[in-house]
């Protein structure tokens, strides 16, 4: 069998936004690999999809926050593929409850950043790592969030910051990184939000950030 030109890892990709940017890199020379927790079904139904449309795809599992599961999940990587071309961070770490204050923030920033260290010695120059977060995490804490939604925030801010602190090695190892906001406040539909991401994963000189729907409108709420 012919490799793939182009190998995809997706966080969190068997629902949601995730699963719809597997769907759109549905191509013969890319293999997508569906990363899930728990939901297999779904996951499996997803790479149905993607082989029905003429693409190569294989589901994941692992859960991002768990240390030993990602170092698993690396090595068949490694072992099936020898190299990733694009790392899409879709999924959280350490959004459920956890001990103590602030365990999603310290739990999220340190999966986003395992996940990517791991990731690096397989990537090539010119490939690209992609997170995909929300306004209300983006714009965290200088603006205003919704009532409740502090923690979901700060969480994946906390993702955001410790890739940002990881930029002069993604420098150094000619990998891309764009972060990709969408605006949870407009419904933004999920294929326009997918799209943005892909593009960022795909096509030359991306942005390092990409916002989708109002960029502002964190301005206005009360």
């Amino acid at each position: 069998m012919q490799p793939p030109a182009r190998v995809v890892l997706i966080t969190g990709a068997s629902r949601g936004i995730g699963a719809e940017v597997a769907s759109q890199l549905a191509a013969p020379d890319t293999h997508v690999i569906v990363n899930y927790r728990e939901q297999a079904d779904r996951a499996n139904d997803v790479v149905s999809a993607i082989r029905s449309a003429g693409g190569n795809a294989s589901a994941l599992a692992a859960d991002i926050s768990d240390e030993v599961e990602v170092a698993a999940m690396m090595q068949y990587v490694t072992a099936q593929f020898g190299r990733l071309d694009a790392l899409i961070l879709n999924a959280s770490g350490g959004l459920k409850m956890g001990p103590g204050p602030g365990y999603a923030m310290r739990a999220n920033h340190d999966a986003q950043r395992r996940l990517a260290s791991l990731a690096m010695p397989l990537m090539p120059v010119g490939s690209r790592i992609v997170f995909v977060t929300s306004h209300q995490a983006h714009f965290y804490p200088n603006k205003a969030v919704p009532k409740g939604c502090a923690g979901v925030a700060a969480s994946k801010r906390a993702g955001e910051t410790a890739l940002y602190a990881m930029r002069s090695g993604f420098d150094h190892a000619g990998i891309h990184l764009t972060v990709v906001s969408g605006d949870g406040a407009s419904i933004v539909p999920v294929e326009e939000f997918a799209t943005a991401i892909v593009n960022a994963a795909v096509t030359p000189s991306p942005s390092t950030i990409v916002y989708v729907g109002s960029a502002d409108y964190l301005m206005t709420v009360t």
